[in-house]
């Protein structure tokens, strides 16, 4: 075994300094690091016999890109040796932490008063994700953000949200309007009968507690879907009170 093995297989801390991931970070900045020693800062350590820049790279190797990583649902991170509860929480708070970052503006300031507005914060929201998630944003007379929520999650075609959930979460933020978002991972913009159905009932449920539904959007990751723009809203709101 090589001097320089030998000095990797003791761990990061007897590597030379300018090879730590760490120390490299905070003299040169983050892009002199590799994605597998950027994981590696955020595990801090590795486990017995395999370096947290090793465990990095079996992370990237099992979902192919940090892409992929980002997409991976919490069931896909079962079984890998070394990635305790403790370090999973880290990487996955560090994953929310950017796909957050990406938000238009903090949240407590974004006001959204157009399609094109909604569309926007909805795609950064819910970008690179491998199931579906429904969303709701709750909004005040002027179109500012009360609320954000996570409403259901789930496999594709399979996610149900709580119309009475939803309905509730306005009332409790004192809400005036409200625009609900989900993603389609397939790529397809197309509502289904479901959406539809579901978008029926979210109307008349909001229409009792004089909640305005604004839109339903239906994103990708290179398109969208508008239930107000393409008119369905209307035709559906005619339903309900016809």
């Amino acid at each position: 075994m090589s001097t320089q093995s030998k000095i990797r297989s003791n761990g990061i801390v007897s590597w030379p300094e300018d090879e730590r991931p760490r120390e490299r970070l905070l003299s040169r900045g983050s892009h002199a690091v590799t994605d597998a020693e950027l994981l590696a800062i955020l595990l801090r350590m590795g486990v017995k016999g395999k370096s947290a820049v090793e465990l990095g790279r079996e992370i990237l190797k099992r979902f192919g890109s940090v892409q992929g990583m980002m997409a991976a649902p919490l069931p896909a991170w079962a079984g890998l040796k070394g990635l305790g509860d403790a370090k999973l929480a880290q990487l996955l708070a560090a994953i929310e932490l950017g796909r957050r970052g990406a938000l238009p503006t903090i949240r407590e300031k974004t006001v959204i008063k157009s399609t094109c507005q909604a569309a926007e914060y909805f795609k950064a929201r819910l970008r690179g994700l491998a199931e579906e998630h429904f969303r709701v944003v709750y909004l005040n007379r002027q179109g500012r953000v009360l609320e954000d929520a996570l409403i259901a999650e789930g496999i594709v075609d399979a996610v149900r949200p709580h119309i009475r959930l939803i309905a509730t979460r306005a009332i409790q933020t004192n809400a005036s309007a409200l625009i609900a978002a989900h993603n389609h991972p397939s790529g397809a913009t197309e509502p289904s009968e479901s959406d539809r159905l579901l978008t029926r009932d979210l109307i008349a449920a909001c229409q009792s507690i004089s909640i305005r539904v604004l839109d339903h959007l239906i994103v990708t990751e290179q398109s969208h879907y508008s239930f107000a723009d393409s008119g369905l809203l209307d035709e559906l709101k005619l339903q309900v009170t016809g």
